[in-house]
């Protein structure tokens, strides 16, 4: 592979010879997921920073990338040398958007792979440069003839997500959409996120890394639906049973060509966030369009009655691997040699050891000591750190199971920790457990309920940089819209929180250089009680794994959340010793023994 700096001055000469003063990169793919599949991970090869969120901006006499909060540290180790500095936040100014209002002058021809922007930001970008005479071109791709050896695209065949599982039939799941769509007066309703259109349909595939996904768009209509994938992907069965449905299968390339001939004087549902601009374009003139969440991704967030049994079975299958994890490094602790990506691997293995395992929902977060303060670390061979004797690990990490989607952190101390661990440990439990408490009135939004999970932190001090909770999938995405339990306003904050939604319960603290603490489980919401007042709704915690005793200072806990911990490392210990031998029972029985 040629030097970075080299692809650099490469990619600058093709600006040049297509007159693009500069140009725009997005970490995305023609689906706007947050997995992108390697054929588009092209913000990695042209900088060598592996993080999931950035942009890029060329230009003949500048590189940079802007990323988020979880990233810094990483972006400016991972940067050196590739000729593309970090554009670090400053007080005061909105980053990105400030710096193409300072730069981008009058005349100025901007170019962009309309297939990897969302049409959102598109219009964000315009709106920033109204009072400029500049071009963007949306069809603009400088790095298809510069990319040698670019990994090829990926197609594997789709597979059935059995009824007993998912526990609702694609029939009625197409019916409950064209009856909102009806209700809403839409005629089409353009689906391009790949998770909706596998719910939709009760499919899974292996196109994209940690999640079960096929790659497709899908139109659903009054009375057809066109499915855009390559046909080699359809199993016959599924086929016939797509045809039976009025299901018409339709080469993938031919979206957009497609969406040109729809009517021009009917109505189309798009989700903005997630429509390309590229197919937004191809949308006829004159159509109406509208701009809301797609119906599917609110559907899929309510999780029905066989799919939150079958994640009570996915969640057992995962605390028993996890518990077999951290024994095994508790017994072979200071015996055999340990790094980050040995545990990692480790990890895998035992849940692989599980039924109906198909591989982890993100990339495993093995962390030990500073690295931890990386909120989103990722280890590789160059970062691969040693697990010695003294200090903190954290371990984010998450399953794909055919019955559920698992996403869990867990901090542990190996040898003896330090007073201020301790309480920074206590501090990040009591806000995880206020939240896990939390009973609300129906209605209430994510980022109403946010303040829960920080209070104890903020009264000492402490903060983290990101959000509390995010949606879970069902054997889908690990991270899944709307849900949302931030302090930020965005999609997810639009949106009350519903009985059956699945959501992380996730606060932090990271300490740069030091370590980073974080405890997450999955909660699942229901209803709790109506009163004179209205439905009031509650949490039910469903991940199962102990939480590290030793690095909890009791005297920091109210007689409440000494309750609470005692009563979920009893619930852990009941619903998992029974999958575990002797030896592991003895060892989770003293882990999850009652503190007074």
């Amino acid at each position: 592979m040629p030097h970075r700096l080299e692809i650099l001055e490469n990619l600058r000469k093709s600006m040049s010879e297509s007159s693009i003063d500069a140009y725009i990169i997005l970490p995305t793919d023609p689906h706007l997921g947050e997995y992108v599949p390697d054929h588009w991970r092209v913000i990695h090869w042209l900088t060598g920073f592996s993080g999931s969120v950035a942009t890029v901006v060329v230009t003949s006499t500048f590189a940079g990338l802007w990323t988020d909060s979880r990233y810094f540290i990483q972006a400016r180790n991972q940067l050196k040398g590739s000729g593309y500095e970090f554009i670090e936040p400053v007080s005061g100014k909105d980053g990105l958007n400030d710096w193409l209002r300072d730069n981008i002058k009058d005349g100025f021809r901007i170019g962009i792979d309309g297939r990897t922007i969302p049409v959102s930001r598109l219009r964000t970008f315009r709106n920033l440069l109204k009072d400029r005479q500049v071009t963007i071109d949306i069809e603009c791709n400088l790095v298809s003839d510069l990319w040698t050896g670019r990994p090829p695209l990926v197609f594997t065949p789709a597979f059935e997500h059995p009824l007993s599982y998912c526990g609702k039939d694609r029939k009625i799941k197409i019916d409950e959409v064209r009856d909102e769509m009806r209700k809403r007066y839409i005629n089409y309703h353009l689906i391009t996120s790949l998770d909706d259109i596998m719910w939709l349909l009760n499919i899974r595939g292996n196109d994209v890394k940690y999640s079960p996904l096929l790659t497709s768009f899908a139109v659903i209509g009054e009375e057809q639906i066109l499915f855009f994938a390559e046909e080699n992907k359809i199993p016959l069965k599924m086929a016939r049973d797509f045809d039976n449905l009025g299901i018409i299968m339709l080469p993938y390339e031919d979206a957009a060509g497609m969406l040109s001939t729809l009517p021009q004087d009917e109505a189309i549902l798009i989700n903005p966030e997630t429509i390309s601009a590229a197919l937004f374009s191809a949308l006829p003139y004159g159509m109406t369009i509208r701009e809301e969440l797609s119906i599917p991704a609110m559907l899929k967030a309510v999780k029905n009655k066989t799919e939150v049994e079958s994640i009570g079975k996915a969640m057992i299958k995962d605390g028993v691997a996890l518990t077999r994890f951290f024994h095994w490094i508790e017994q072979n602790s200071g015996m055999v040699p340990m790094s980050e990506l040995s545990l990692a691997d480790n990890l895998r293995h035992f849940r692989s050891e599980q039924k109906d395992y198909l591989g982890p929902s993100f990339s495993t977060i093995t962390a030990f000591n500073e690295h931890g303060a990386l909120p989103h670390y990722s280890v590789t061979s160059e970062t691969d750190s040693v697990i010695g004797s003294e200090g903190i690990l954290l371990v984010d990490s998450g399953g794909q199971y055919i019955d559920g989607t698992t996403d869990i952190t867990r901090t542990i101390v190996i040898g003896k920790p330090t007073s201020q661990q301790k309480k920074d440990f206590t501090l990040v439990l009591k806000g995880h457990i206020n939240l896990a408490l939390a009973k609300f009135p129906s209605g209430t939004k994510g980022y109403q309920l946010d303040i829960l999970a920080r209070k104890a932190l903020w009264e000492n001090g402490l903060n983290y940089g990101h959000g509390t909770g995010h949606g879970v999938g069902f054997c889908l995405n690990v991270h899944e819209s709307p849900p949302s339990i931030s302090p930020v306003a965005g999609t997810g904050s639009k949106y009350s929180i519903e009985p059956g939604m699945l959501i992380s319960n996730e606060p932090a603290i990271y300490r740069e250089g030091e370590y980073g603490i974080r405890t997450e489980n999955l909660i699942l919401c229901y209803e709790d009680e109506e009163t004179e007042f209205g439905k009031f709704l509650k949490f039910e915690t469903v991940s199962l794994c102990y939480i590290d005793k030793n690095l909890i200072d009791s005297a920091l806990l109210d007689e409440i959340e000494l309750r609470w911990l005692n009563s979920y490392h009893a619930e852990v210990f009941g619903k998992l010793s029974p999958y575990l031998s002797e030896e592991e029972k003895i060892w989770l029985r003293e882990k999850t023994g009652a503190i007074h």
